[in-house]
């Protein structure tokens, strides 16, 4: 067993540990917006006890609890931080998305093949890329909606139309990174290190968890712009 095999166990057994404290905390300290109690868990996959503790730092803040207790409390934490939380309410439906498009893609390889593998694409990841996208984004956009709806008060139509708006740069920003890390992590895996690159092994999805931290990386100014501007709300 290599070293970066025992490292990818133990990357993925620590995001999975960390999804299960904040889920555990959130049945007794549930979050005002219902779509937190999804998002937070669903990004420490990723982020682990970076997330783990932005959740017990800033994430409880926003506890129903906390707010009926001081209604301001969630605003209380700086704009830097309110960004963070935003890009973490768009990295959690490119999360599971991604989750569900890749191993979609693997259990029916014929799906990859609609999506150009084998005529637009000889290589079988960017054909998934497509799929990963779609999936994130229409995930994406009910998180949005579920969001915004809510918060001001908007009809079916006009609530799917701010979400699309909302999450559409902020969704694309996220894959950017996340399809460069993988690229450059596909290349070395079959390059430099000479070995396979399969959904199906611990190291892929450590890769994945490392692509998905890129993917804040690059979104993050550009939920800053949304935020500033109105487009997206503070979270």
């Amino acid at each position: 067993m290599t070293l970066l095999h025992v490292v990818s166990i133990a990357a993925l057994i620590l995001g999975a540990a960390s999804a299960i404290a904040i889920a555990i905390d959130e049945v007794r300290r549930p979050q005002m917006m219902a779509i937190m109690n999804v998002v937070w868990p669903t990004v420490s996959l990723f982020g682990g006890l970076i997330v783990l503790r932005a959740y017990f730092k800033w994430g409880v803040l926003s506890t129903k609890a906390a707010m009926a207790a001081s209604p301001a409390a969630a605003r209380s934490a700086p704009f830097a931080v309110q960004v963070g939380k935003a890009c973490l309410h768009c990295g959690s439906g490119c999360t599971i998305g991604d989750i569900c498009a890749e191993w979609l893609a693997f259990a029916v390889p014929t799906v990859a093949v609609w999506f150009g593998w084998r005529s637009l694409f000889s290589e079988k990841m960017f054909a998934v890329w497509i799929l990963d996208f779609v999936f994130a984004f229409a995930i994406g956009v009910v998180f949005q909606y579920l969001t915004i709806a809510p918060m001001r008060r908007l009809s079916l139509a006009d609530g799917l139309k701010q979400a699309v708006k909302a999450d559409a740069l902020a969704l694309t920003a996220w894959q950017i990174g996340m399809y460069g890390f993988m690229a450059v992590a596909s290349l070395m895996f079959r390059r430099v290190f000479d070995l396979p690159f399969v959904v199906n092994s611990f190291e892929y999805w450590f890769m994945m968890q490392i692509a998905m931290l890129c993917g804040f990386v690059t979104s993050y100014p550009v939920n800053w712009m949304l935020v500033r501007s109105g487009v997206k709300d503070a979270m």
